[in-house]
């Protein structure tokens, strides 16, 4: 097994679950259910040790929330095995965090329910198409930790970008959001005639425009400011008289490339201020998962990172985002400023391994090697023929060094998924402000 440079100590999910199934033999079904009766479902097989069950079972229903989104979990197989999930999954529970998101987001009780295999619910989907509009004068918006992108778009032709730092994350004042996001678009609105639509791309869950749960608003009071914090999008807008989309930007990422090779069947990967992740079905469709990486399972060992919101360990959001980059800085020897803001932090490191620093040069091929487990992983839940990545993280020489070592991971390791599997960048301006070109795209005039 190849191991990332800078953590030996590193499981990776797809290969645990692969020696897990070698001595599984008794058969065990998983349904997740999301809204209009959605139904991710997944079929497996558990082992004679109780506690091994128990673990992988965890780690496979994390990951299938993650994926697709759900209020709702179906068992079949194993009443050991439900009893601890049930527990797990409660509000006082173990992912008493994973409860309160999907709450939040669905508005309605998280449920896990035991069935017969006869009575479990089968795979139920839907295709939905969205964006590649490009007439008239558009604003396309990306919203993400650090910064804001923004994109005038006038008949297809980008007329002006910028990037606007931020520090939402941390700022309490759901007014402080407000007033930045309005800003930003008076900023792009000024570049053209006039605003026939404006194209949002944000971190978060989405429904109906809302962003019901975001880490962007983590800092806000969610008591007092939540429904304000929902509808901040659609606030702005209104007062700026915008006709608007929001969309996740994992999935506005994936459109970006989808529209940039006219390819489908993509998985598109944002390195940012956390992990973001959008799939485009090969029929250039959307399926209406969730796709919410950053909380997914990456890393098997319980000793591994903790991320500070989900309280989770092993999660895509340390592993391919600008924390994981400063997590690792010290593991390579590199020291940064406490004082310093983490976008600065990376941009550090980026520096270094710019002027040949082979410290900051270990931090990326360690990223890389945590990736291409990754994709392997990703493409047992989803069918890809093509990974896009994106996001502060993959700018400059980073980015080359992340795309090469997990091609290389894969060829070495799976050599049939790297015959099926392109991983690429896209080129540097469309890395940084690609999705904001493709957010324009999603009104309909």
């Amino acid at each position: 097994m190849m191991l990332p440079k800078l953590d030996p100590d590193f499981v990776p999910a797809y290969v645990y679950n692969k020696e897990f199934l070698k001595t599984a033999s008794k058969p065990f079904s998983i349904a997740v259910e999301r809204e209009n009766g959605l139904i991710y479902r997944k079929d497996t097989f558990l082992s004679d040790d109780e506690e091994k069950n128990n673990f992988y079972v965890e780690r496979l229903v994390k990951m299938l929330l993650w994926a697709a989104g759900g209020f709702r979990i179906h068992m079949a197989g194993d009443d050991k095995v439900f009893e601890f999930i049930k527990k797990a999954y409660t509000r006082e529970g173990l992912r008493k965090f994973d409860v309160d998101f999907w709450e939040t987001t669905y508005e309605r009780p998280f449920e896990v329910v035991k069935h017969e295999f006869s009575d479990m619910p089968e795979n139920k989907e839907v295709q939905m198409h969205i964006g590649r509009h490009m007439d008239g004068c558009r604003i396309g918006f990306d919203a993400g930790g650090s910064d804001m992108k923004i994109a005038s778009v006038v008949d297809g032709e980008v007329v002006h970008t910028e990037e606007i730092v931020w520090l939402p994350k941390v700022n309490p004042d759901v007014n402080y959001h407000r007033e930045q996001i309005k800003h930003a678009m008076q900023v792009a609105a000024s570049k053209m005639p006039r605003v026939d639509a404006v194209g949002i791309s944000t971190a978060g869950v989405l429904v109906a425009n809302r962003a019901m749960v975001s880490s962007l608003f983590m800092a806000v009071d969610k008591e007092k400011y939540g429904n304000e914090a929902k509808n901040v999008y659609i606030d702005v807008c209104k007062d700026l008289g915008y006709k608007m989309v929001v969309a996740n930007d994992g999935d506005v990422a994936a459109l970006a490339c989808s529209m940039a090779l006219n390819e489908t069947g993509i998985l598109g990967i944002a390195m940012g201020t956390s992990e973001a992740g959008g799939y485009i079905d090969k029929e250039g469709s959307l399926r209406g998962y969730m796709t919410e990486l950053a909380f997914a399972p990456v890393d098997y060992n319980p000793d591994s990172s903790r991320d500070p919101w989900s309280g989770d360990w092993g999660v895509g959001a340390e592993y391919f985002s600008q924390d994981c980059v400063i997590r690792l800085a010290p593991k390579a020897g590199i020291e940064l400023d406490p004082s310093l803001t983490p976008a600065e932090k990376l941009k550090v490191v980026q520096k270094l391994h710019e002027e040949g620093d082979e410290r900051a040069k270990d931090i990326f091929e360690t990223i890389g090697t945590y990736f291409g487990y990754a994709v392997a992983n990703y493409s047992d839940y989803y069918d890809i023929a093509n990974v896009q990545l994106s996001g502060r993280v993959t700018s400059g020489k980073g980015g080359e060094v992340i795309l090469e070592k997990s091609r290389e991971l894969l060829k070495e390791e799976f050599p049939e998924l790297a015959e099926k599997i392109n991983i690429f960048l896209p080129g540097e301006m469309e890395r940084r402000v690609g999705q904001a070109v493709a957010a324009a795209s999603l009104v309909e005039l």
